[in-house]
Parts: structure tokens; C-alpha cells; sequence
């Protein structure tokens, strides 16, 4: 792929007011066009060094990617996946300006060369679901990825934007504009949002879809996990959650990969959040940070350059059965959480630090 065709991006001018509805011209030069707003996929953003050390050298893990890796050729520009579609509500899948405009294939950001496969170690499980949440007060959008093990293919996405259950409709608005409106996507928000409940119930019908749950065979996943960047998401939120909408906590939430841990215990050295990680590892950021569908993306090209690196993802969180409450880790060697003068943990979205 020629330098020249890397450096290209998506001109703002061609951004869809379909997906897009309430955003201006200059809302858009704003909002998008920030140093690491919806940057475009580079060709070393996930392919690792032509040849890896094993575990125990960890100073040669994050070596260059190698020249090798190719992508497919319509990766060659990046471009914004629907909203409407993530969600089966695009009206627009027939129209060659729009499917021009915006992506609706949630794996062309994240392909991996067969090369690099080579230097995957085995797994103990089938797939990976790569989720990340988004909203403090309640849950606003709940993103899930399913990554398969051995090829590191992109299987399905689901992908729900969620309205909260228990405040007044000015409040929602509030809440909505001051999450989403600086992404301009509020518009696709009111449009899409349905309740936890609501979303719950697809999921799991999407879940056994892909024969990764079943309700009768005492409702755990079937050799999967989900893959989060802390502990927050199903250490606290989902519970929280749970409650607020009047629903026991489904027991494949018992579980879970926190990548920071792995990522420490691998590497060998601290990364507070899904940013820091990219960093390190020199991944570009593609989309808009605390966008929750871009988060889980980006969050699963983290995942994606660590087996490849040679990493193997295990448990490393899990509640007691018997005792929901408590929760045991696997690791000993885990981020400390930062604490005020208090004693009380500073960041409340996550126990480990930044999200």
C-alpha cells in the first residue's frame, strides 16, 4: 500500500446528515476533526514484529509490526460505521452514497494477516466478546464484539444504545446532549434507544445465535468470555444496573478478562486505560474516545496485538456463586487503585484507573 494512500482521510464534507442528523459544518470541523478524533487505520496498527519472542522475554513483545501485514483494499479509507445500522435501523442500506460515506462492516478496522496468526498461541477458549459500557448514572450504550480465538476474525457485532430508566425526560435530554452531543450522534440516540431490559433479551438472543449461551444449560457462556478494559464495567456497573431496572444479574456476567491485568502480567509493565495501551503498543486510535462502539473496537485491536504478541487470555475476574458480591481475581500482580486523602477510590468508573 503506497505512503501517499495511507495519509488520506475522510473529508468532513462528505459526512451524512442521515447518521449524523443534527451536526453542522463547523459542528464538524469541531467535533471530528480533534488529533485523535476518528483517525484513519494505519498499516502498523496491528500487525506485530515477522518474529516474536516467547512469554518469557518480555522485552521483545512489542517489537515494529512487520512489513508483511497487508489489509484488505477497501481498508484503505476509514470511514464512520452507522449507528443505525450497528443497531438493524439503517434505512439507507441500498444507497451507494451512503455505504460510500459510512462503513457497515464492523470488521474492516479489524483484520489481521495470516502471517501473523502464525505466532498465536493456543487458547483456552473459543471467543472472545470484547465489550465496553458507556454512561455513569445509568447505562447509555451497551457495544459487544465477538472476536474468534484462533483467527482473530471479527464474528458478529451487537451493538444497543440504552434509555434510562429511572429519571425525568429533561433529565435524559440533559444527560444525552452532554455524553453524545459533542460526538453529534444524540440524534441517532433518541432515534434507536431502548430500554435495559429490552436489550438484555436481544442479546441473549444473539448470544444463542452464535451457540455461545444457553439458558437451560444453567445460563454460562459456552467456552467464551468477555474481554473488558478494567473491571467496572461488570464488576460494578451491570449490577448497579441490574438493580435499577429490577433484573437479577445473568449469570454469564460471573465472569470475565480484565485486559489491563493481562496486558501487566504480560508486558510487564502498567497501562491505566484502553489509551495508554495503544499507545505502547503504537496503535492508532481510530473514532471517538468514550464512544463506546469505537471503545470496543479499539479495545479489541489492543486484544488482537496481544495474541498475536503471544499472549493467553484467562479469567482473571470471577464472583462467587454462592456470594455475588465477591468477587476473586487471578492475579496477585494488578493495578493498585488510585486513591484520594480519604482512603476512597478517585475514579469511580473504574477501581483500576482510568477506563
Amino acid at each position: 500500500m503506497a505512503a501517499s494512500s495511507l495519509s488520506r482521510v475522510l473529508p468532513l464534507s462528505r459526512v451524512s446528515p442521515h447518521c449524523f442528523p443534527l451536526l453542522s459544518r463547523s459542528i464538524i470541523s469541531s467535533s471530528l476533526a480533534g488529533p485523535r478524533a476518528f483517525r484513519r487505520l494505519s498499516a502498523s496498527s496491528l500487525c506485530p514484529a515477522s518474529h516474536m519472542s516467547s512469554p518469557s522475554q518480555p522485552a521483545r513483545h512489542d517489537r515494529p509490526p512487520s512489513a508483511s501485514t497487508t489489509y484488505a483494499r477497501d481498508a484503505d479509507r476509514w470511514r464512520p460505521m452507522c449507528l443505525y445500522h450497528t443497531q438493524g435501523k439503517c434505512t439507507k442500506v441500498d444507497d451507494p452514497i451512503h455505504l460510500e460515506k459510512f462503513n457497515h462492516n464492523a470488521a474492516r478496522d479489524l483484520q489481521v494477516s495470516a502471517a501473523d496468526l502464525e505466532h498465536v498461541c493456543p487458547q483456552d477458549l473459543d471467543h472472545f466478546l470484547v465489550l465496553d459500557l458507556e454512561g455513569k448514572v445509568e447505562i447509555l450504550e451497551f457495544p459487544v464484539l465477538i472476536i474468534d480465538a484462533k483467527s482473530l476474525s471479527v464474528v458478529d457485532l451487537f451493538h444497543r444504545f440504552i434509555r434510562p430508566s429511572q429519571m425525568s425526560e429533561t433529565r435524559v435530554n440533559e444527560y444525552i446532549e452532554g455524553k453524545y452531543g459533542k460526538f453529534g450522534v444524540d440524534r441517532v440516540w433518541h432515534d434507536t434507544a431502548i430500554s435495559f431490559e429490552e436489550a438484555i433479551g436481544e442479546f441473549e438472543t444473539w448470544l444463542a445465535q452464535h451457540h455461545l449461551w444457553d439458558k437451560e444449560q444453567g445460563g454460562k457462556l459456552n467456552r467464551a468470555a468477555f474481554v473488558t478494559c478494567g473491571n467496572w464495567d461488570l464488576k460494578t456497573k451491570v449490577p448497579q444496573q441490574c438493580k435499577v431496572s429490577r433484573i437479577k444479574l445473568p449469570g454469564y456476567f460471573m465472569q470475565w478478562i480484565n485486559l489491563k491485568d493481562v496486558y501487566l502480567n504480560f508486558y510487564h509493565r502498567e497501562a491505566r486505560g484502553m489509551m495508554a495501551m495503544m499507545k505502547q503498543l503504537d496503535i492508532s486510535v481510530l473514532g471517538s474516545h468514550h464512544l463506546g462502539l469505537d471503545d470496543t473496537k479499539n479495545i479489541a485491536r489492543v486484544l488482537q496485538r496481544m495474541l498475536v504478541n503471544g499472549a493467553v487470555m484467562r479469567i482473571t475476574a470471577w464472583r462467587s456463586p454462592k456470594s455475588p458480591d465477591r468477587i476473586q481475581f487471578a492475579y496477585k500482580n494488578r493495578l493498585a487503585a488510585p486513591c484520594q486523602g480519604d482512603g476512597s477510590v478517585k475514579d469511580k468508573r473504574d477501581s483500576n484507573g482510568e477506563p
